[in-house]
């Protein structure tokens, strides 16, 4: 039997090491690393999504995006047959939005965001990660590794701009009970994982690399 290609998108600034402790049985699964670009001029999230897309080599891959990358993931599954979307820690459509981030919409707030505060590191892990950051900024350096300031512009406001209103039931939504970006409270139909914070992905990673696998085949 051919290996199962498993592509992973980082959250928002992230980067790809943000999985160095993701393990999937290496009989039935390839991993694939899908890093951030920077947006091109006036680029918008669908035209990003087909641009990444392409970079997918493999008939049928899984997708698993992390946060904004979650958000990505859904947008490329427009461009390619996908076996199956797995969200961790992100949402399904705005309207599982929390209100900070409708009211950044309707009052344009974001656009007031001075980019430059998110390229202190502090600022950025606190913003991509949550409030539940501690001191260790050396280990968020090395995982918040995209600081461009365009691309910094660009993410914040593809987000808070996302315009899906109808969920893909076909998406698997694996979330926190403690994630303080997007809180449970308005999240929907989800495999809840608890105590999981907004960085499960690096701190609840045995419960994913346990369960990933019967989640990707359907056996759970």
């Amino acid at each position: 039997m051919s290996k199962i290609p498993v592509y992973l998108m980082p959250g928002l600034a992230a980067s790809t090491s943000i999985f160095e402790r993701i393990k999937l049985p290496e009989a039935d699964f390839e991993i694939y690393l899908l890093e951030w670009e920077i947006p091109l001029d006036n680029e918008t999230l669908l035209d990003y999504a087909k641009r990444i897309a392409a970079k997918i080599k493999h008939p049928n891959p899984v997708l698993i995006g992390v946060s904004f990358g979650g958000i990505l993931v859904q947008e490329m599954a427009r461009f390619i047959q996908v076996k199956k979307v797995i969200i961790i820690s992100s949402v399904k459509s705005n309207l599982e939005f929390p209100r900070r981030f409708k009211l950044a919409k309707t009052t344009k707030a974001y656009k007031l965001i001075p980019m430059s505060l998110l390229m202190n590191l502090e600022n950025l892990a606190k913003f991509s990660f949550g409030e539940t950051i501690n001191k260790r900024l050396e280990l968020y350096e090395k995982f918040l590794s995209v600081r461009d300031i365009r691309y910094l512009q660009w993410s914040v406001e593809q987000v808070i701009l996302w315009d899906r209103t109808v969920v893909d039931k076909n998406v698997i939504h694996i979330h926190g009970d403690a994630d303080d970006v997007f809180p449970i409270k308005y999240i929907k139909d989800c495999i809840v994982v608890k105590g999981g914070t907004h960085i499960m992905i690096l701190n609840k990673y045995k419960w994913l690399n346990e369960n990933l696998p019967e989640i990707i085949l359907g056996t759970k």
